[in-house]
């Protein structure tokens, strides 16, 4: 009887390790997966910010901000009709993540086009 209660007792905390290393391996999942929405938000964040700056301040203005998330940055190149944003975040945290957002497109009159866009991670 003390044997089948000691064997008993070791397959529960068999049992419960197992539990704790899988929840511990969800977790790293779940920051992973938090982190690389993150990185990608940043990203697109940074490409609005530098198309708001084509349009209202100089073309060419660098844009650069941090905050508690991570950082951004981007970059907005015009020539003639034609520009390029590139736009590239950073996330802080327990698991930093890098992404990178690319916009191509022309300007005709008063209308800005895109045409073509490009995300990475």
């Amino acid at each position: 009887m003390l044997i089948a209660a000691i064997a008993l007792a070791v397959l529960y905390f068999a049992l419960m390790e197992l539990m704790l290393i899988d929840s511990s391996m969800a977790l790293r999942e779940a920051q992973r997966f938090r982190s690389r929405v993150v990185a990608a938000t940043l990203a697109e964040s940074a490409a609005e910010l530098s198309a708001a700056s084509m349009v209202t301040r100089n073309a060419g203005d660098d844009i650069n901000a941090d905050d508690e998330q991570g950082s951004m940055k981007a970059t907005c190149k015009v020539s003639g009709t034609a520009f390029v944003i590139d736009a590239e975040a950073t996330t802080s945290g327990v698991m930093p993540m890098k992404s990178t957002v690319s916009v191509q497109g022309r300007i005709m009159g008063q209308q800005v086009m895109v045409d073509y866009t490009y995300h990475s991670q």
